[in-house]
């Protein structure tokens, strides 16, 4: 189908930022006093801007007024609820490919998380699915030993991957490549930031996997570098609450009507909306339906509030990261003027501080991200480009310098602690 691959092609990233109007409630830009204790708050209302209107990986929120956050909860219709996890399988269990096996316990896998246990049988029976898990739980795994499986028994297949962000491409091409070393399955990342000559010529070798942002790979149809679409059989659309978010919905449309409609799809999402309802419709064809949420926020994510009245923001965040214990620290700002500003505020004051935006490109944020992961840097400073997806392990803790402008961007800022079984902090700067 395509001359033979020199290498696994992986090239990085799309996506973008949003600019939110500042939430009435939260801090200033100037202000503090001491902290406050919040449980598991964040309950109260979150009063947000004007709206906006949808653009590719800018804005796309419509901004209302958030209330209630129970509402946001279970909305879906759901055809299994896992309340209490107790395993079914094992890795070894499964019906795949014994490479693959080998492959899975070269990880160090044993016991699959709840999304992997319930979604992988249904997935290599080539069921539509629709996966809703809290952030950090393994649904990359989820779709992707299924669908390796699926490409060991015909090496034609082809998957169609679409994601919101740059990194999250990347890291999700990452995690392929470890469980397909040595087993002549090769992929190409088609994203935003990055040369798309590469991509191009990338895509003329063999590859069973794309892995890109909705607008770049649009861009590769439209452009006639991407015409083989009805050949893949198999599309997945992870974090799909977040390119609704980011403006992407046309674009997945149009990605959509350009595949076979006689497709397998598999739809993974940390969260539920009427809109993502009808896009579940649209796209899937009798779909079963997982969600194994144990609640909005990790259980073991310990949530507290800085109080922020009279004093400098900076100067609060100053003396909170000398504290002990502030070890790996993510801090999330609302826009990327901001972030890149306070991080080089930080660094005159001593700090080892990066930072990651839409405006900066690709090679950078890659650099900042690897110097964050490998702990060469102690904070890293981000817009909610860093929101979801991305797996960085030993987060000691988040903290919000800005309010998020709703209530499940706060909980997927908070989910990059306290992942697995390991214990973490948010703190919100609130007025």
């Amino acid at each position: 189908m395509y001359p033979r691959h020199p290498q696994s092609a992986s090239r990085p990233s799309s996506g973008g930022d949003r600019r939110f109007s500042k939430p009435s409630f939260g801090g200033s830009p100037s202000s503090a006093q001491g902290y406050g204790r919040a449980g598991s708050s964040s309950r109260g209302s979150f009063s947000r801007g004007p709206q906006r209107s949808s653009s590719r990986g800018g804005g796309g929120r419509k901004f209302g007024e958030f209330s209630d956050i129970s509402k946001f909860v279970n909305k879906a219709v759901i055809t299994e609820v896992i309340e209490k996890f107790v395993p079914e399988h094992r890795f070894a269990d499964f019906q795949i490919d014994e490479r693959l096996k080998q492959s899975i316990i070269t990880k160090g896998y044993v016991t699959p998380t709840p999304i992997q246990d319930r979604a992988i049988p249904h997935v290599l029976q080539g069921r539509d699915v629709v996966g809703i898990a809290n952030t950090g739980t393994g649904k990359t795994a989820a779709f992707l030993i299924p669908l390796i499986n699926k490409v060991l028994k015909n090496p034609r297949e082809g998957v169609l991957i679409m994601v919101p962000t740059r990194e999250l491409a990347i890291q999700i091409d990452d995690e392929l490549k470890g469980f397909t070393k040595g087993l002549k399955i090769f992929s190409v990342v088609c994203v935003g930031g990055a040369s798309m000559s590469n991509q191009i010529k990338n895509l003329r070798y063999q590859h069973n996997f794309i892995i890109g942002t909705p607008g770049r790979l649009k861009d590769l149809v439209e452009q006639k570098y991407l015409q083989h679409l009805t050949e893949f059989k198999t599309v997945v659309l992870d974090e799909a609450d977040r390119m609704l978010d980011m403006g992407f919905i046309n674009d997945m449309r149009f990605m959509m009507s350009k595949m076979s409609k006689e497709r397998h799809t598999l739809f993974f999402s940390a969260t539920m909306s009427r809109e993502i309802e009808a896009l579940i419709k649209d796209f899937l064809k009798e779909p079963v339906s997982i969600s194994v949420k144990t609640g909005d926020t990790a259980k073991n994510v310990d949530q507290d509030i800085v109080k922020v009245r009279g004093k400098n923001k900076i100067d609060v965040l100053h003396d909170l990261l000398k504290e002990g214990g502030f070890t790996k620290v993510l801090v999330f700002g609302r826009t990327k003027h901001g972030v890149e500003k306070l991080s080089k505020v930080l660094i005159e004051r001593g700090f080892k501080a990066e930072s990651i935006h839409g405006n900066k490109n690709l090679s950078k944020r890659q650099q900042a991200l690897k110097l964050f992961k490998a702990g060469h840097t102690q904070i890293l400073v981000a817009t909610d480009v860093a929101a979801r997806g991305l797996d960085i392990s030993d987060v000691s803790h988040v903290i919000n310098f800005d309010l998020p402008a709703t209530y499940e961007d706060y909980v997927h800022r908070i989910g990059r602690t306290g992942r697995g079984d390991k214990k973490g902090k948010a703190l919100t700067f609130v007025e």
